[in-house]
Parts: C-alpha cells; structure tokens; sequence
C-alpha cells in the first residue's frame, strides 16, 4: 500500500519525459509472473497457428512465449533483439517494452522471434503514432513515448477498464502538483512480480523504478498498454481525484480529500486481513 506526501511545487514535463506525479492506491494483480501460452486454432499436427498478447504483459512474458510458441530455448527471443532492428523511439533506447502491442499474432511456417517483434512494434507504432493517441499526447504537452509510458501504469493500476480513466486523471492531477508517483506497480516491475502487498523494505529498493524515492515517471514503460488504457492516458475524464484505491473487488474508490482516502485505505486493509483470515 502507499505512502502518501503532500503537495509540493509543481514540476513540468522534462524532454527525456521525466514528469513528476502520484497515484495513490492499491496494484491490481493483473500481470503474473507465470507465463502462460495463449493459443487459438492449432494445426493438425499440434503447432499453434496464432500467438495471443495480453493487456499489460510485461515484455519478458512476451519473450517466454514466442520462446514457447516456437519452441525455442528459453532465453532466444530475448537475444534475438540485437539483430531484430525495431522500428522504437529514440526515448525508448533499444527496449522495445509498452510497444509489443498487445494482439493476436500469426504462427506462420517460417515466422522468426525477430519477425514476431518487429510485427508487434510496427502494429504499436501504427495504432500509437496516428489519431487520435499522437494528437491527444500533444494535446497534453507530452510525446508519444510518455504517454505509453502512463497507459502502461493505468494498464497495471486500473482495476476495471471503466477505472482507466479515472486512474489517469489522477496522474495529471497530481502531475500538476509535483508530488512523487508512490505506486507499487513500478515497485512490482523493479521486482519481477505482482503483489497488492508493499514493505517498507520494498520501498527502500535502489532502483529507477523505485517511484516512492524517485520523482517522476519510470525510465520506461512497465507493461504492454492496450487501447483503451492509451486513450485513458491522452484523454482522461475530468475530475478533482488525487488518490484511489481498490477497497475490494468492483470497489475502487476515487477521491481529492486525504482523509477519506485514509479511511478507505483502513477499509482496504481490513477487508484484506479478514479475506486472509477466513479458512
């Protein structure tokens, strides 16, 4: 759970897209560690046809399974970015991760790791540098990269896409404000999991992901973002929010006052610790 600061001057968006923000509120467990095949029509002697990408895949999940779908060893899609020449922003430095959009993809005979992420870029590249995301980040006085960057903290945060935009309304509104991101899902990236729990210790990490010591957003992406979570990011409803969070499943509560966010967090814990309790 975080920690919550108040307010401090207001700092703006930075050319390397560092912005200062805070997103107060409990991680929806959406991204696990595991990774599963998702396939569909397989041929007759078993091959899957297609490979499906979820919504907020972290991209080493992605790379575990073009591993299993062509069944390689572990490890080869990764090396395989050196030579897959993808078509990223400069911001992104090489690390192709919020822009291996996620879609269904197809199995062809001859199909490669570094066709696969080439076709998963290009299709991000596509749906990312058009309208109305391209125009929407510039609309927001911020590039296409930064604001991949949010949908991909909306993508884990958000507990129901109905809660997308609210989640990044709440970024823009404390953006405003200058106050540190505090999120665990940035924490959960750092760490390679997903856990609604965060420990004093966690919060300690020495790590550019660590948004409890670090201001601003992460150095990069921290999942694959889907549509929606990338219009919530360029085109959020308005609204006075500062913090959230998820009391209980279907209840996520968004509010500006620090007090009645202090209350629902007691609620979240409570509800926590009496869910563990139960045989």
């Amino acid at each position: 759970m975080q920690k919550n600061t108040p307010p401090r001057s207001t700092i703006r968006l930075t050319r390397r897209g560092r912005i200062a923000l805070v997103a107060t509120g409990a991680v929806v467990v959406g991204t696990a560690v595991a990774v599963p095949l998702l396939t569909l029509a397989p041929e007759e002697d078993g091959r899957p046809t297609t490979l499906v990408i979820p919504e907020g895949w972290r991209a080493s999940q992605v790379y575990a399974a073009v591993d299993k779908a062509l069944a390689l060893p572990a490890g080869s899609t990764k090396k395989s970015l050196a030579k897959a020449a993808l078509k990223l922003p400069n911001d992104a430095e090489g690390n192709p991760e919020g822009y291996l959009f996620p879609a269904t993809y197809p199995l062809q005979e001859k199909v490669t790791p570094e066709k696969l992420l080439a076709l998963m870029v290009d299709t991000a590249n596509e749906k990312f540098n058009g309208a109305p995301i391209a125009a929407g980040a510039q609309r927001n006085a911020m590039n296409v990269y930064q604001a991949v960057t949010i949908a991909s903290i909306v993508q884990a945060e958000a507990a129901t896409r109905a809660d997308m935009g609210k989640v990044a309304r709440v970024i823009f509104n404390r953006l405003e404000r200058g106050m540190p991101l505090q999120m665990d899902s940035t924490l959960n990236y750092a760490l390679n999991r997903s856990t609604l729990r965060t420990t004093a210790g966690d919060t300690r990490l020495d790590s550019p992901y660590n948004s409890y010591q670090r201001m601003g957003l992460p150095p990069t992406p921290i999942d694959n973002p889907g549509e929606e979570a990338m219009r919530a990011a360029v085109n959020p409803p308005p609204g006075d929010w500062l913090y959230f969070v998820t009391v209980k499943p279907g209840d996520t509560r968004f509010t500006a006052d620090y007090r009645e966010h202090t209350r629902n967090v007691a609620e979240f814990n409570a509800h926590r610790k009496s869910t563990a309790e139960r045989p």
